[in-house]
């Protein structure tokens, strides 16, 4: 399905403009560190889109309603992590299930994770560079 416009040209031009960050010592993409919290871990584009197609899994976006309208991942339930109610929203969800969570870089799906995990949740696996990367890579957006 092709892109929607012009509400996608926002979205557009923010992946233009992304740039994966240089470690200035070695001239190679920077990494982040391997070690992560039990409970929760990020995941490559690859391996979140291999898990959003078990459709037991909750994919969760924790972007702003306006930036999910803008473009989101099929299937996607939107729950705002700056919301006043996040937490009284999550604490209504399935603790059982597995939750892909993302955002637009990851920051924001990171700080999700962690509040989820302290909330009980076991299950969960956070988008490496967000829905930016996962448009980097070529995958769908609705």
């Amino acid at each position: 399905m092709p892109p929607r416009t012009p509400q996608c040209l926002p979205l557009l031009a923010f992946m233009c403009l992304s740039v994966p960050a240089i470690d200035a010592t070695t001239s190679q993409p920077a990494t982040r560190p391997t070690t992560q919290p039990a409970g929760w871990r990020n995941v490559s584009v690859d391996e979140f889109q291999k898990l959003a197609k078990d459709r037991q899994n909750v994919i969760l976006d924790v972007r702003t309603p306006r930036e999910f309208d803008i473009g989101h991942i099929r299937g996607a339930v939107n729950i705002d992590l700056k919301s006043a109610d996040f937490e009284k929203k999550i604490a209504q969800l399935d603790r059982s299930k597995t939750y892909l969570i993302y955002c637009r870089t990851g920051l924001r799906g990171t700080a999700a994770a962690k509040k989820m995990h302290s909330a009980g949740f076991k299950h969960l696996f956070n988008l490496d560079g967000g829905i930016a990367a996962w448009w980097q890579a070529g995958r769908p957006i609705r």
